[in-house]
């Protein structure tokens, strides 16, 4: 879908996939989430692409949905927002962390309601010391969505994602690291740069055992230990198979760097 919603490069085996609506604070309305959804299905299919990273173009990374396109106001009756969910948010939330190969997150500005929750669905997320992640709903009457009361309780614990959500008090990049809700606060300046050179370090790695290793921490969240024994056993199966397991073993031996291909 084109739509300049939403911009995509792609650059050695990285899709890059920027949210461009600046002067919105990169607020979803349907074309844009439209335009995510197909550039996400795009590359979670493309061979080529072995790691994605998603980020915002201007001064925020998301600031959730354009409230503007759900103005009870301006309707015949109120919104069903559950529509909204079902048709547009909860389809992107499922094909993130189902993708096949890693997602990161470089938030570059305010990430606000959906907008954080779409940043922690994302397997490695990266913030400009900047940022603020804030959990608005409780502002206007709604409850988190895009899988943020899931998230944020499985990240930080039942007091401290309550607090949040009921609040919705502001926490800073460095305060979420601390907390273990994203991966690491950077310098502004730096945020690309380091975003970048993960995201290099993924495209060029092993991604099929990549792949399993996050598929395996997901299932842990529901498995006893016997079956996440068994889980990693199977995974460890296919993984050895692979042809990016062959070449990992022969450069070890060989002290040489591996040249893996992604391929099973």
């Amino acid at each position: 879908m084109n739509s300049d919603t939403i911009l995509v490069s792609k650059e050695g085996g990285v899709t890059k996939i920027t949210l461009n609506r600046p002067d919105k604070l990169n607020s979803f309305n349907d074309e844009m989430h439209q335009a995510l959804y197909a550039a996400m299905k795009e590359a979670s299919e493309d061979p080529v692409c072995r790691t994605v990273l998603l980020t915002g173009a201007g001064r925020a990374f998301c600031a959730g949905q354009d409230l503007g396109d759900r103005d009870p106001s301006k309707m015949d009756g109120p919104p069903d927002l559950g529509e909204t969910l079902d048709k547009f948010y909860n389809p992107l939330i499922r094909l993130i962390r189902d993708m096949n190969k890693p997602v990161i997150c470089a938030v570059n500005g305010v990430a606000a309601g959906a907008g954080a929750n779409i940043a922690l669905a994302c397997d490695i997320v990266f913030a400009a010391k900047s940022v603020k992640f804030i959990q608005a709903f409780c502002k206007i009457g709604l409850v988190p969505d895009s899988g943020g009361t899931w998230s944020l309780t499985k990240l930080l614990g039942e007091a401290r994602a309550k607090a949040l959500m009921l609040t919705g008090t502001p926490i800073m990049a460095d305060q979420a690291a601390d907390w273990g809700m994203i991966w690491q606060a950077v310098d502004d300046d730096q945020l690309m740069t380091v975003a970048t050179r993960q995201a290099q370090e993924f495209a060029s790695g092993p991604t099929v055992g990549l792949a399993l290793t996050k598929q395996a921490i997901h299932e842990a969240a529901i498995n006893s230990l016997d079956q996440q024994l068994d889980l990693e056993r199977d995974f460890q199966r296919r993984a050895g198979r692979s042809s990016d397991y062959a070449e990992g073993v022969s450069a070890f031996i060989q002290k040489r760097k591996p040249e893996f291909t992604g391929q099973e």
